[in-house]
C-alpha cells in the first residue's frame, strides 16, 4: 500500500480496539480496489472520545466506525442523526461532510437483514413470527431491522424482563415481550430465531435453549461470530433448520460506511470472507 498526501483516511474508535476485525476488513477493499487510502484502529478512552471525534475533520478523516463502548455516547456529538440511528439509539458510523459536519448513521440494521437475504434467499419477512433472544445494543438494530422489513411478530425474549421491556416501548412496533422461562415454548411457529447476545461466543457458556418447538424450516441466524459456527448454528443445522451465521452482518455493515469515506462500493465476497476470517 502506497499513501500520498491526497490518501483518504477512516478508521475504528473503540475501547479496546485491538480486537477488531474492521481494518483488516477495510484494508481488504482498499487494496482490492486500489484506492490511495487507510483505515485505522484508533484505541480512545471513553473520557477522550469527544476530543478526537471533533478533532477528525480537522485531521483530514473523512469518518470512522464506532464500536464498544461508544455507540450510545456518540449521539450526542454528531450535527445530524439519521432516523434509523436515532431510533435505534446507537451510532455505528460517522461521516465527515465536506463543510467539516459530522452525520450519525448506523449500519447494523442494513448488515443484518442482508446478511439473512444473503444468507437464506428464501427467507423473507412475511415468512411468519422472529424470535430475538437479548435486548442490548445489537438486539436494538436487529429489532429496529425486523419492524422495518414489516415482520408482523417479533418475539423478544431476555434473562431481565424489564430490560426486553425498555427496548420493545423504545422501538414500538409489533413486538411482544417473552419470559426468559417461556423461551422455548416461544420458537412454536417462529420463521426466524436471531441470537444477538454473546452466549456461544468463544470464552462463553453457550445459550440454553431448546430447538424442539421451532419448525424445521425456521432460518436460525447468531450474530456471533467467534466461533463460526456456534452451538446454536450447529444444533440446528444437525435437526435440519438453515442457518446464517454472524460473520456476514460484521462485512455488509461496513459497505455502506466505506462507500461514503472512499467513494466506491465495494463487494462482499466469499474471498473476502475467507480473508478476514484469516486474520
Amino acid at each position: 500500500m502506497i499513501l500520498s498526501g491526497k490518501a483518504r483516511l477512516a478508521g475504528v474508535i473503540g475501547w479496546p480496539v485491538s480486537h477488531s476485525r474492521s481494518p483488516r476488513l477495510h484494508g481488504f477493499w482498499l487494496d482490492h480496489l486500489g484506492i490511495d487510502g487507510a483505515y485505522l484502529p484508533l484505541a480512545v478512552t471513553p473520557a477522550n472520545l469527544e476530543a478526537v471525534v471533533r478533532a477528525l475533520p480537522k485531521m483530514g478523516f473523512r469518518g470512522c466506525n464506532l464500536t464498544v463502548p461508544h455507540k450510545e455516547a456518540a449521539l450526542a456529538l454528531v450535527d445530524e442523526l439519521e432516523p434509523l440511528a436515532a431510533r435505534i439509539g446507537a451510532v455505528n458510523t460517522l461521516v465527515v461532510r465536506d463543510d467539516g459536519s459530522l452525520l450519525g448513521r448506523n449500519t447494523d440494521a442494513f448488515g443484518f437483514l442482508e446478511n439473512l437475504r444473503r444468507g437464506c434467499p428464501a427467507w423473507t419477512p412475511a415468512a411468519g413470527p422472529a424470535v430475538v433472544i437479548g435486548a442490548g445494543g445489537a438486539a436494538r438494530a436487529v429489532v429496529a431491522a425486523l419492524i422495518e422489513a414489516g415482520l408482523a411478530e417479533i418475539r423478544l425474549v431476555n434473562r431481565g424482563r424489564d430490560r426486553a421491556e425498555q427496548l420493545a416501548a423504545d422501538l414500538g412496533g409489533p413486538v411482544t415481550v417473552v419470559d426468559w422461562a417461556d423461551r422455548s415454548v416461544a420458537l412454536a411457529d417462529a420463521a426466524l430465531l436471531v441470537n444477538t447476545t454473546t452466549l456461544g461466543m468463544t470464552g462463553q457458556s453457550n445459550l440454553d435453549l431448546d430447538l424442539a418447538a421451532l419448525p424445521p424450516t425456521a432460518l436460525v441466524n447468531d450474530i456471533v461470530y467467534v466461533p463460526l459456527e456456534t452451538d446454536l448454528l450447529a444444533r440446528a443445522r444437525m435437526r435440519g433448520n438453515p442457518v446464517v451465521d454472524g460473520l456476514g452482518m460484521l462485512l455488509w455493515q461496513a459497505a455502506p460506511g466505506f462507500e461514503a469515506w472512499f467513494g466506491v462500493r465495494p463487494e462482499v465476497t466469499a474471498v473476502l470472507r475467507d480473508f478476514v476470517l484469516a486474520g
